[in-house]
């Protein structure tokens, strides 16, 4: 059966929407993307005539589907190799521009989600990110509106007990301390790099057992700078270039070696100074960094 012209319509305008839902969730653009076409197959068989609000109806299925998924990635990742980061998004101005958007889709905030249950991420995102009604979400989450107030609570709580704490940059600030981490990594300048590095700053790296990454975190500024400095002065030989861009709606470096893309390097900033880095090598994360990822709420 034909799909009508105003489903197709309906799922275009909220597209942008529905796929950062699943992003938020999963941490994957990939599976996010394979929500959005289950979304789609089940949104084509709806009958618009007893939809009362369509963005609502659609959220509730990218929802469910997306909760399904992260059930099994959840399987998935406890077989991953080294650590897990998400996938890195190329995205546009506007993303920073939106700051609580920008937050919500940071490496640092993602990884502070994957510390929660299932529903209670997908209760987070939709009240905290998405700012839906709890009558809402309890559809979309199969309770009843008195439980997500509770679970929503509690999500709450436990995200504000591990979000990174720091002040905010400005721009002008974030992009001197990128630069001067930019400056200081190619040309090995270990001073210059203590001197943007925060004290407390934390290197992850994600290779996913296809590419050599560092095992597990590394933490404090002179550990760190060590080994951004060591490894770079590994590739001898290599043309080596970092170029700054936009991920996830925040600063970032493009590692390329001989002109290939090798690894994406999101820079948290707080208070003018590096303390996260999230690097990731992982070939199969890296599929979408040739083009713009649109976002949106």
């Amino acid at each position: 059966m034909p799909v009508e012209p105003a489903a197709t319509a309906e799922f275009l305008t909220h597209r942008n929407l529905l796929f950062t839902v699943a992003y938020e969730m999963l941490g994957s653009a990939a599976d996010a993307e394979d929500v959005l076409q289950e979304t789609w197959l089940r949104w084509a068989d709806v009958d618009l005539a007893v939809v009362r609000d369509s963005r609502a109806y659609l959220v509730r299925i990218t929802t469910r589907q997306a909760l399904t998924r992260l059930r099994t990635l959840g399987r998935r990742k406890e077989s991953y190799v080294g650590s897990w980061l998400p996938e890195p998004l190329l995205t546009a101005s506007d993303v920073a521009d939106d700051v609580e958007l920008a937050e919500s889709v940071s490496m640092a905030m993602l990884l502070v989600l994957e510390t929660l249950a299932p529903t209670e991420r997908a209760v987070f995102v939709l009240r905290d990110v998405f700012a839906l009604g709890y009558d809402e979400i309890a559809e979309a989450v199969g309770r009843n509106p008195a439980g997500v107030r509770q679970i929503a609570h509690r999500a709450r709580a436990h995200v504000a007990a591990r979000r990174p704490r720091g002040g905010a940059s400005s721009r002008d600030e974030a992009r001197s301390a990128i630069e001067a981490f930019r400056r200081a990594v190619e040309t090995g300048d270990l001073q210059g790099l203590l001197d943007v590095l925060a004290p407390d700053v934390v290197l992850v790296g994600d290779g996913g057992g296809i590419k050599k990454a560092i095992p597990r975190p590394v933490t404090g500024a002179d550990r760190v700078a060590r080994v951004l400095t060591g490894g770079l002065g590994k590739l001898a030989g290599a043309s080596v270039s970092l170029h700054p861009v936009q991920v996830n709606g925040h600063p970032a470096l493009v590692l390329r070696l001989d002109g290939e893309l090798d690894s994406v390097l999101t820079v948290r900033i707080d208070d003018g100074r590096v303390t996260g880095l999230y690097a990731v090598r992982n070939p199969e994360k890296l599929a979408r960094m040739d083009r713009v990822t649109a976002l949106g709420r």
